[in-house]
C-alpha cells in the first residue's frame, strides 16, 4: 500500500507561483510513475504532468512552459512547480502514483485558487 499526502496549495494572484509537494509513504519502492492531476468545478479531471521512471516528463498543453514536475532521489516525494499562474489553473490538484502492476494511488487533493 502507498499513502500520498499533498501540500502547498493556496490562494495566489494571477502571475504568481506555487510549489506543490506530494509525500509518499508505505511501500514506496512499488511506485513506478508519478503524476499530478487536477479537477476544476464543473470540468473533467485532467492530467497536468507526469514523470516516468526514466525521468521523461509529459505535460498538458495548457501548462507547458509554466509548470515543472520533479522528484527527489528517493522517489518518495515529487513536486509541481507552477509559475505564471492563471485563473484557469484554479482547481483541486491531486498527486498520483502508479505501480508496475498499474495500480493507482491518490492523495486527498489540495486546493489551488488563482485570483485575477
Amino acid at each position: 500500500q502507498v499513502q500520498l499526502v499533498e501540500s502547498g496549495g493556496g490562494l495566489v494572484q494571477s502571475g504568481e507561483s506555487l510549489r506543490l509537494t506530494c509525500a509518499a509513504s508505505g511501500v514506496t519502492a512499488s511506485i513506478y510513475g508519478m503524476a499530478w492531476y487536477r479537477q476544476a468545478p464543473g470540468k473533467q479531471g485532467e492530467l497536468v504532468a507526469q514523470i516516468a521512471p526514466n525521468s521523461n516528463t509529459n505535460y498538458a498543453d495548457s501548462v507547458k512552459g509554466r509548470f515543472t514536475i520533479s522528484r527527489n532521489k528517493a522517489r518518495d516525494r515529487w513536486y509541481l512547480q507552477m509559475n505564471s499562474l492563471k485563473p484557469d489553473d484554479t482547481a483541486v490538484y491531486y498527486c498520483n502514483a502508479r505501480s508496475q502492476s498499474a495500480r493507482h494511488y491518490w492523495g486527498q487533493g489540495t486546493q489551488v485558487t488563482v485570483s485575477s
